[in-house]
């Protein structure tokens, strides 16, 4: 008796017995003993009766389709060397009317010109790979005797060499100024430096 009392509460019928259940819907809810429940399962609408199209109308959305589908490509096709401008390469027109004015011929070099200049050259190129060969040949003594330096250092304690070896970390913050590449001008006046972005955004 004990176990058909038990069967009767878990039954459909008798945990919601009084409350009509809609079919659009599938809710699930708490309010009963069960804590759960749910609707009858939907029912499957029936399928729509497809109507008779002509195979000329057909034929003729599927010419247009593909009429439209070609134009694309031969858009696409078209525009496809064409590359964004870039304004900033392009030549101001005022340059281009005085292209006539501004370009000057090319000077007539005689024989012994392009003779002393050739000449000048090798002896600009020998000038630099001395002076290449007497900067390797100066670090060459400075590590040679760096070198030596810390032998005789090891030979009388191991402890100061070990000391000299260590890196200097006062020297990580380095900063050198040297020779550039052209002097300086005199009394020049640098400009104030202010930047307004012009540059033409493209989305993509």
């Amino acid at each position: 008796m004990f176990n058909l009392s038990i069967l009767k509460q878990f039954s459909r019928l008798s945990i919601c017995p009084a409350i009509k259940l809609q079919m659009n819907t599938r809710p699930i809810s708490t309010a009963t003993t069960l804590q759960f429940r749910m609707t009858e399962p939907l029912c499957a609408e029936p399928m729509k009766k497809k109507k008779k199209i002509d195979p000329q109308i057909i034929r003729a959305r599927e010419e247009r389709r593909r009429k439209k589908i070609e134009k694309q490509i031969r858009r696409l096709q078209k525009n496809a060397q064409q590359l964004k401008p870039i304004d900033e390469m392009e030549v101001p027109l005022n340059l281009l009317d005085q292209l006539g004015k501004r370009k000057r011929p090319s000077p007539n070099l005689t024989p012994e010109m392009l003779e002393a200049r050739a000449l000048l050259q090798k002896e600009w190129t020998r000038y630099k790979r001395e002076e290449y060969m007497s900067h390797v040949a100066q670090i060459d003594r400075i590590m040679s005797a760096q070198r030596r330096a810390l032998d005789k250092l090891y030979e009388e304690s191991e402890e100061l060499y070990n000391e000299a070896i260590m890196p200097d970390m006062a020297l990580i913050p380095y900063e050198i100024k040297g020779p550039v590449a052209t002097p300086p001008i005199k009394d020049y006046e640098s400009p104030d430096g202010e930047y307004i972005d012009v540059s033409k955004k493209w989305d993509n």
